[in-house]
């Protein structure tokens, strides 16, 4: 359960907080959108409408790592003491939503008529806002409950809870791959339970059965950090066998700025570069990329590639 002095610094940082560890944050690409200001790679990506998509987390502060690029305060539990039903935190969601969403009603000249009337109706939850959501016992129930009210769920996990894994749907799985071996696991991720990385390469083996499923390797690259061995990233890409791979800039904001500064955020140039050299080790193609984001994607093949944008509510 979260305490008063931790709940006073996510008010402070515009964090919604729903029951006892959920919360809500009105994406910075939401916010663009609605300004005409441009919008989220996964709208490029995916064909996710960025003004649409409600950024969230079952368990704001709970997590099994304290990743050191991590833009969030990195203090987290790694056990979620108290939870609340599905159904409270689903419609508690889109209350804060709305609620975050009250100020640009005042926006004068709106870049397309009715966004906002839109965007106070989400289509697509992106569950990855803060903590490690599959440690929310009741996440399939959860995402369950967005599906049947005909919204789109991606579900970013540090793969540290194979078990959850294997028992949740959505509609896209990333699962973050942001070291190509043990010893840079350790450092980088800094994992609070035992044997993370055994754990994670678990959930990529169990990444590999899940045919029906979309699935999505994020690698946040930290340069001087875990910007290299290209061909161990390749070999536990093909491990895992996802749909795509997303190689993107570590960006220098947050709380990770106590840690890191700009010289560790690779160019773009350097990312494509990176994307091109683990492609050429495992026979992934890059499809896409987004300059302003840093960010590079890859598809297993040509047919993949073809499936990437998600066109209908599932």
């Amino acid at each position: 359960m979260l305490d008063e002095e931790t709940k006073k610094i996510l008010r402070r940082q515009h964090y919604k907080l729903v029951g006892e560890n959920a919360a809500v944050k009105l994406c910075l690409w939401a916010k663009r959108a609605l300004k005409g200001e441009g919008f989220c790679y996964k709208q490029q990506f995916y064909g996710i409408p960025s003004h649409r998509c409600v950024q969230m987390t079952p368990c704001v502060s709970t997590c099994t790592q304290n990743c050191l690029f991590c833009w969030r305060a990195s203090d987290f539990t790694s056990k979620l003491e108290k939870e609340d039903e599905p159904e409270k935190i689903f419609q508690g969601m889109l209350d804060a939503q709305r609620s975050l969403l009250s100020g640009f009603g005042g926006i004068k000249e709106q870049p397309a008529p009715g966004l906002l009337e839109e965007a106070r109706k989400p289509s697509q939850v992106a569950i990855s806002l803060s903590g490690e959501p599959t440690l929310y016992s009741q996440l399939p129930e959860f995402i369950e409950l967005i599906r049947k009210n005909n919204m789109t769920s991606f579900l970013v996990s540090n793969g540290a809870n194979p078990e959850m894994l294997a028992r949740v749907k959505p509609t896209q799985l990333y699962v973050s791959l942001c070291a190509p071996d043990e010893e840079t696991h350790k450092k980088l991720c800094a994992p609070s339970i035992p044997n993370a990385w055994g754990k994670l390469n678990d959930s990529l083996e169990l990444m590999r059965g899940m045919e029906k499923q979309r699935t999505t390797l994020r690698m946040t690259l930290v340069k001087g950090e875990n910007l290299h061995s290209p061909e161990k990233y390749a070999k536990l890409i093909a491990k895992a066998n996802p749909m795509f791979v997303e190689l993107k800039s570590y960006m220098c904001v947050g709380f990770s700025t106590k840690r890191f500064d700009h010289s560790n955020m690779p160019r773009y140039e350097e990312i494509m570069e990176f994307a091109g050299k683990v492609a050429e080790e495992n026979g992934y193609i890059p499809v896409d990329s987004n300059n302003v984001s840093r960010v590079a994607l890859l598809a297993r093949d040509e047919k993949t590639a073809g499936k990437r944008m998600i066109s209908k509510l599932v």
